[in-house]
């Protein structure tokens, strides 16, 4: 059995802490068993490596997101990355085709496809185990795996079996699906033993592979890349869990909850302030999230969420905190905050002037031996100045140490890295007609080719 974890998208239902680059299952919010703070798919990665299916998944992801993955899982997940965003039915094909064409996954293997930040507990994963069973014994399409619902939730969508399902039953086989319903249409749907759909399904790798070669696309996936745009931009619902034959559901007994939302996710952090702050004793179920080196002080304001980050700050009432998505959806503000593979960098201050010169200023940190990939750029200028730390640079392919209070100068079509022995701080000031994270054309990432190809 494979599984193979979609994160996907960007959103805005937790800004300013999410944005196009990071989604809301790496903001480190959540305590681990040792108390520190962990994000969602960092906790849903752990759970599935106890539950013993770590080196059978993969994530699929967007280009946005790779570097974050890397910087959260370390460097040697497996990560199917999509060409452009275009739902989850083009993501799942591509993962398709890389399990058929690149690890040689047998066309009877069982696929488990689930979204990467569900708030469950690890028997959650050890269920999923079953769906293979499921699967073998049904000879069903689909084998879906829904939550037995505690109360008539109107936000959620259901499961609904074909009538007369018992709810004891071992699975089920479905009757249709309903999206968000009123909550006395829910409480009907659960007297029929209805589950929550918790987005957890499984297929037979032949499955999918049948679906692409019956359009004409192809299933190696260097290909696939290649066609990318010719797959229909739909969910995975709409595009093939509707149009299955034959589909069947395990029902899973247990906690589960969807934190996209501030006052959800509040629900689950355990503590009220994280960052700099002070919360007065007569504030109640209020919380602090801030990410910025000033204080934010909080005075007898109770069911208030306050959450601070380089990209703004969001003061609202809890009940009123998933506005945030539609009042945020037309702004077009760069992400101010990124985490990479090498550490993470912060944009302090951005101005452009009436001639179009851009300035730009980043606060940028590289953990100890990691390194930026040797690259250039076309439109800018840098301006590198070392704080903290030291380590070894490469400029124009020559090599040499760097250290706290050095300042160096890399001009457009420099071809530059930087590799760090000890944790770095340096603040980086760019110049230039556009300045966009695209401008950059990278030429190695390992140090050691790095070094080679200096050594030419």
């Amino acid at each position: 059995m494979k599984i193979v974890l979609l994160s996907g998208g960007s959103g805005k239902r937790l800004w300013p802490l999410s944005n196009d680059s990071r989604s809301k299952q790496f903001l480190k919010v959540l305590r681990n068993s040792e108390g520190e703070l962990e994000s969602m798919v960092q906790r849903v990665w752990g759970q599935i490596a106890s539950a013993g299916l770590g080196d059978h998944a993969f994530i699929a992801t967007s280009k946005p997101q790779v570097e974050m993955i890397y910087n959260q899982l370390g460097s040697e997940i497996e990560v199917i990355v999509e060409p452009e965003r275009r739902d989850t039915y083009p993501a799942i094909a591509l993962a398709a085709t890389y399990l058929y064409s690149v690890k040689g996954v047998s066309l009877n293997e069982t696929v488990v496809v689930m979204p990467v930040d569900p708030y469950v507990e690890e028997s959650f994963f050890h269920k999923t185990k079953e769906l293979d069973r499921v699967l073998n014994e049904s000879g069903a399409d689909l084998a879906l795996m829904g939550v037995k619902p505690t109360y008539p939730s109107e936000k959620y969508g259901y499961i609904v079996p074909q009538n007369g399902t018992t709810h004891d039953a071992p699975y089920m086989n479905v009757q249709s699906f309903r999206e968000k319903p009123r909550e006395e249409e829910a409480a009907v749907m659960i007297e029929q033993a209805a589950l929550w759909n918790c987005g957890v399904f499984a297929f037979k790798l032949d499955f999918i592979i049948n679906i692409l070669l019956s359009h004409g696309l192809p299933i190696q996936y260097d290909e696939m890349v290649k066609q990318y745009d010719k797959l229909t931009k739909n969910s995975f619902d709409y595009e093939v869990v509707e149009k299955a034959n034959l589909i069947v559901a395990l029902p899973y007994e247990g906690d589960w909850k969807d934190l996209g939302t501030w006052n959800t996710l509040t629900e689950e952090i355990a503590t009220p302030l994280i960052g700099k702050g002070i919360i007065t004793d007569n504030s109640i179920n209020t919380h602090i999230i801030n990410e910025l080196d000033i204080p934010i002080t909080l005075l007898n304001l109770s069911n208030v969420v306050v959450a601070a980050s380089p990209d703004g700050i969001l003061v609202s009432d809890k009940a009123s905190s998933p506005m945030i998505k539609e009042v945020m959806k037309h702004s077009d503000q760069r992400p101010m905050y990124e985490e990479r593979r090498w550490g993470r960098y912060r944009v302090l201050d951005y101005l452009k002037y009436p001639d179009g010169k851009e300035v730009l200023t980043k606060r940028i940190c590289i953990g100890p031996g990691n390194n930026l990939s040797y690259q250039y750029h076309l439109l800018r200028d840098e301006v590198w100045t070392v704080v903290s730390g030291n380590g070894e640079m490469v400029l124009n392919d020559k090599r040499f140490p760097v250290k706290a209070g050095d300042v160096l100068v890399i001009s457009k079509q420099s071809k530059h890295s930087l590799r760090a022995e000890t944790e770095m701080d340096i603040i980086e000031v760019q110049t230039g007609s556009e300045l966009v994270e695209e401008d950059i054309v990278r030429l190695a990432f390992d140090w050691n080719e790095i070094i080679e190809i200096c050594a030419v």
